[in-house]
């Protein structure tokens, strides 16, 4: 004899399989009662569990009072389901599998998807600027993953999984016929996964990249936008971005300051070697450390050329050459120390005649 009694016969056991209505029994109306009652426990005992987390743990941008409110709907609504299930009205078929499985299913795709959106929106608008290209690109990784999981737990929960052979082949087919028209999209969103763990630039930063020269405006997943120094606004895709040689002018906080001074032969060098050390001393925003250095770096056509090396801080970098050019002119001009124009020396192969006329 199999002692063995599933769920669905003790239902339907004595005073529990009485009819009330219809095919309704007594023991479908208890199991649905108790489905949502369960359903409503559970749902509110998480959503307090929840709440209570959000207010000690630092993962605010997943555990907080939206998720808990989406989590306590998912699984109301999940309850009411499955208890008209066990009344009988959800349990036509459809396809192979019942109304309410596929109802199921629905519910958690597309509460998952409201959970990844909310997720990944508190995310960014929770971060500071300064991390906000690396926290957009973790966000937005963040959404895709929850989608996908959920659209596969989705298909599980819908019986579907059978048929999840064919479906990938299929996908498959459209995904290498898509592949071609795509597949710039696809090399910009992966080139944009790989400048994320690179992260050779950030929002603000002076850049010169691609052959364009301004501040990063903003970094997407596809492409990166930057502001020229003549206020334009110039899209260039991640895959370029990717491949492209990348001079960040404010990555590290000192920048050197290159500049050449030319004076005369007739002048002494290091008298205006000391004049120009002198100068820079005087700045404040020229550092200390590494000491600026000024040498002759070079006899030239018309002048001895002196190079200035002096370093500065970044954000300061442009400022500070603009000064030092206009401060060094104006001292070596106080010390009388000239800075030539270009002579030239005309020499002709035969002797030049030239004829002079006397005025009367």
């Amino acid at each position: 004899m199999n002692a063995t009694v599933n769920s669905t016969s003790f239902w339907e056991q004595g005073l529990l399989g009485e009819n009330l209505f219809l095919t309704m029994t007594l023991g479908a109306l208890v199991k649905a009662l108790l489905i949502l009652v369960i359903g409503l426990l559970i749902a509110k005992l998480l959503r307090r569990y929840l709440l209570n987390l959000s207010r000690s743990t630092k993962y605010v941008w997943i555990i907080n009072e939206d998720t808990a409110s989406t989590l306590h709907n998912l699984i109301v609504v999940i309850a009411v389901v499955y208890s008209l299930d066990a009344l009988g009205v959800l349990s036509y078929e459809i396809a192979g599998t019942s109304i309410s499985n596929l109802l199921t299913a629905f519910l958690v795709f597309y509460f998952s998807y409201l959970l990844a959106k909310k997720s990944k929106d508190y995310m960014i608008m929770s971060s500071s600027r300064q991390k906000l290209p690396e926290v957009q690109v973790k966000a937005k990784l963040f959404y895709y993953l929850i989608v996908t999981l959920a659209f596969f737990i989705a298909l599980n929960i819908a019986g579907l999984t059978g048929r999840l052979t064919t479906l990938l082949a299929a996908a498959g087919i459209t995904g290498i016929v898509l592949g071609f028209s795509a597949q710039t999209v696809v090399s910009n969103f992966i080139s944009g996964i790989f400048m994320y763990f690179d992260k050779p630039l950030k929002i603000g930063d002076p850049v010169e990249v691609a052959g364009y020269s301004g501040i990063v405006h903003d970094i997407r997943i596809l492409s990166t936008r930057i502001r020229t120094w003549d206020g334009l606004l110039v899209r260039i895709p991640n895959e370029k971005l990717f491949n492209s040689e990348i001079k960040n002018l404010q990555k590290y906080p000192a920048r050197r300051v290159d500049i050449i001074v030319g004076i005369a032969y007739k002048e002494d060098a290091q008298r205006a070697i000391d004049v120009i050390k002198k100068t820079l001393d005087e700045m404040p925003y020229v550092l200390a450390e590494p000491e600026p250095t000024v040498f002759v770096d070079s006899l030239g056509d018309s002048s001895v050329n002196i190079a200035i090396r002096a370093w500065a801080p970044s954000e300061k970098w442009f400022d500070v050459r603009t000064q030092i050019v206009q401060r060094v002119k104006k001292a070596l001009n106080e010390a009388g120390i000239e800075i030539p124009f270009p002579q030239r020396v005309n020499w002709f192969a035969e002797e030049l005649r030239v004829k002079v006329e006397k005025e009367n």
